[in-house]
């Protein structure tokens, strides 16, 4: 899709804000299943996004990309591994607020774009400047202190700053826009998810069907997961890239407010000292982005 002629870059922050808010809050939605297990939830979240996402790619009329993605082994093979990597990130996110550590889920959100540098630096062979090197040092450290001082690695957001820095890596290289992206990756998942909820049914452990709150708050886990990514795929047609990158710290900055002030998690001296440490390294990120893309402009200027 191309922007519209009369988009603005304030049309794209919005869109932006709305992406990224909708992903800040989800914290507050999947605290709302309770008790229904982390497996059961993502099994919904598969299948409802599948089912919403045909049809907005019914709407927009673009089944021709999805039906050559399922005549090139090649290139199902590719989506396939992002498919595991993007569910697995979705299970530890949902069990992560399940189990209250929202808190570490957020910390991991913050480790992304560092974790996204340092494998361009070691399955790309890319090189990065010195800030950004500094500001993976800042990241590394910060772990360190949690090791030193607490006597354990931040498992949760290192798994989940891991999964979606690879699927963030494997993903780019392939050339599908994020909708039909997403709705091959849910395809993909699609039997193994049915096969779950059929198996949960069948042994009379499902809890869709069970009241009509939760029924709907599992249908609706699909649209909610699209909604945001639509709106996202909207302000990258009209945003700098620098820019969107800027506005991803909403996520984790919402889940952390969240996890604190309505969720009664507690952000103990050692923990916020990690994220100051992660914090400086983001801000060190930042500012290399920033002169990296003045670079880029001057040079194709």
């Amino acid at each position: 899709m191309s922007a519209a002629p009369s988009a603005t870059p304030l049309e794209g922050v919005l869109l932006g804000l709305v992406a990224y808010g909708m992903w800040g809050c989800f914290p507050l939605y999947f605290s709302l299943f309770g008790s229904v297990p982390a497996g059961e939830i993502l099994s919904h979240r598969i299948l409802w996004s599948a089912v919403f996402l045909c049809l907005v790619i019914a709407l927009l009329r673009r089944w021709r990309p999805v039906f050559e993605v399922f005549r090139s082994p090649v290139l199902l093979g590719r989506i396939a591994l992002c498919a595991a990597l993007i569910g697995s990130n979705w299970w530890m996110f949902i069990w992560a607020v399940g189990n209250h550590h929202v808190i570490q889920a957020s910390l991991g959100y913050y480790l992304t774009p560092l974790i996204s540098v340092a494998l361009g630096t070691a399955v790309l062979g890319e090189r990065f400047g010195r800030l950004q090197q500094l500001a993976i040092a800042f990241a590394v450290a910060g772990i360190v202190v949690q090791l030193v001082y607490l006597g354990e690695l931040p498992w949760i957001s290192l798994a989940m700053a891991g999964t979606f820095g690879c699927y963030g890596l494997f993903r780019k290289q392939i050339p599908l826009d994020s909708i039909t992206g997403l709705l091959v990756e849910t395809l993909v998942l699609l039997p193994v998810a049915l096969g779950a909820l059929i198996w949960s049914a069948a042994s009379g452990q499902s809890n869709f069907g069970a009241g009509t709150g939760i029924s709907m708050l599992l249908i609706s886990s699909g649209v909610l997961t699209a909604l945001p990514l639509i709106a996202f795929a909207a302000a990258t047609q009209r945003l700098r890239l620098s820019t969107l990158g800027f506005l991803m710290y909403l996520n984790p900055t919402l889940q952390l407010l969240i996890a604190v002030n309505l969720l009664g998690e507690q952000l103990a001296p050692i923990q916020l000292v990690v994220f100051g440490m992660i914090w400086i390294g983001l801000l060190l990120y930042t500012v290399a982005s920033l002169h990296d893309s003045r670079v880029r402009a001057r040079e194709s200027a």
